[in-house]
């Protein structure tokens, strides 16, 4: 960069077609009146600078990206979807003890840079798509703000524990896969409580009762339902057709947030309720996801 906050390309422009202009760095500079244009900022660096969520960018400015696939974090696996990240946050995660490869470490004279301060950095480039109505791309930019606030240690680990849960379920409302998953093995799960434990041996039917008053020639008839009655026996046989099909109506019931009408045992009930609060939720975070991805 010149001594007049000038950027300094790393590569001019020439007569070959795919040269590039690449910048280093804008640490330092006031970007509040700055519109970059085609031009790469893989290696850029960004904290530092003054102004940034007033930053332009037109056209097609190119960010680094994370490797999409499954790597070993010490003994257990990792998988990683493709996203643009920044430069810093791969010298970060590089340099972290429990580092996967795939993550580009840089050079010292960049300097220690954490979550704390590329929180920030995010935030400010998501507002700049979003100002400039590029919301599928500001995407990305969320993802890594809310990547940092996780792994913040100087916020509240009760934040922190949020955030994680928010991550796991559906990647921070942004990964409709994810979400997907979560609510079919729960959905599977409820199936499988409901067949085995939470329907009744047989449907209660209704008694009634009565009795006649002789004095005054006069019948009183009672209508009860029984209480439903827990299975017995073995596991396996009530894994039937019949109470798989009622198993079924009661989780397709408990998505869409209505009481499935079924009578059911204790058990069976505190799992319909369960179900009936954490499916809609799981719905919900696809419909978000997806949403995330198409939204104008």
């Amino acid at each position: 960069m010149f001594a007049d906050g000038r950027l300094m390309p790393e590569q001019a422009f020439d007569d070959a077609p795919d040269a590039t202009v690449r910048v280093a760095s804008l640490r330092g500079v006031d970007v509040a009146q700055l519109v970059l244009a085609e031009i790469d900022l893989s290696g850029c660096l960004f904290t530092g600078t003054v102004h940034l969520d007033q930053l332009r960018l037109e056209g097609v400015c190119s960010f680094d990206k994370v490797a999409p696939g499954t790597r070993w974090q010490i003994w257990r696996p990792a998988r990683f979807t493709q996203r643009r990240v920044l430069a810093e946050e791969h010298h970060w995660r590089a340099n972290r003890p429990t580092a996967v490869p795939g993550w580009k470490a840089g050079e010292p004279s960049a300097g220690h840079i954490g979550p704390a301060q590329l929180a920030p950095v995010y935030r400010a480039l998501r507002k700049t798509f979003e100002d400039g109505k590029n919301e599928p791309d500001a995407a990305d930019f969320y993802y890594g703000e809310c990547e940092m606030r996780r792994h913040d240690v100087g916020r509240p680990w009760g934040e922190r524990a949020l955030l994680s849960a928010y991550w796991a379920l559906s990647g921070y409302g942004l990964r409709a896969t994810r979400a997907l998953a979560w609510l079919g093995a729960a959905m599977a799960a409820t199936i499988a409580v409901m067949m085995l434990w939470g329907l009744p041996a047989d449907d209660p039917k209704p008694t009634i009762t009565g009795r006649q008053v002789t004095a005054g020639q006069k019948i009183v008839l009672i209508a009860d339902t029984p209480a439903p009655v827990n299975p017995t026996g073995p596991l396996i046989e009530r894994v039937t057709t019949e109470r798989w099909e009622k198993s079924l109506r009661v989780v397709i019931n408990s998505v869409v947030f209505r009481s499935s009408g079924q009578d059911l045992t204790t058990r069976g009930t505190y799992t319909e309720m369960f179900s009936r609060l954490a499916e809609p939720v799981l719905l919900g975070l696809v419909v978000l996801a997806i949403r995330s991805r198409v939204k104008r």
